[in-house]
């Protein structure tokens, strides 16, 4: 596993190869994957967190059945933009990826403050759905909006007038 800058990824992908974007919490992992043009992020699933290796292996036949080539992986930074323990723990958690499950892809971080918040909102508001079935599906969107974030940053860093966002986050 190389850590690059997210602006490093689409240079180190394999033509047609997708991104990975996850939002790592205490009990799931959320998923989520780019189309092979890197426009597009879709919810893909939401993993029950069990042993690493377990974690890791889920992960690793994932990435080969979708054709992904880097993984986006949300950091958890503080509101005021600092590193907490929790940013530590998703940093251990991409380093243990390689060595445990031999997933060599580069990963790039992205600050997904607020994200899990925004996808509820939206959620409530314009889908009307119930406790029960946003609990079934929050982590996925968290992690479709992780990486649509950084699928936008990236558009708009390469001047793509129809992809990029106009005020995109730092990438960590």
């Amino acid at each position: 596993m190389t850590v690059v800058p997210l602006t490093e990824l689409p240079g180190r992908l394999a033509p047609r190869r997708r991104l990975l974007g996850l939002d790592l919490g205490a009990k799931t992992i959320g998923v989520a994957i780019s189309d092979a043009g890197l426009k597009v992020a879709s919810p893909l699933e939401t993993l029950r967190r069990g042993k690493f290796t377990h974690d890791a292996e889920a992960l690793a036949r994932l990435c080969d059945a979708r054709g992904v080539g880097a993984l986006v992986l949300g950091l958890p930074l503080n509101m005021d933009g600092s590193e907490g323990p929790r940013c530590q723990s998703v940093r251990q958690f991409a380093a243990n990826l390689a060595e445990v499950a031999g997933l060599a892809l580069p990963v790039a971080f992205w600050d997904e403050r607020l994200s899990t918040a925004a996808v509820e909102r939206l959620l409530i508001e314009e889908a009307d759905m119930s406790r029960r079935r946003r609990a079934q599906v929050v982590d996925k969107m968290a992690a479709a909006y992780i990486l649509q974030g950084a699928l936008d940053a990236l558009a708009h860093m390469a001047g793509d007038p129809h992809g990029g966002a106009d005020d995109p986050q730092g990438g960590a």
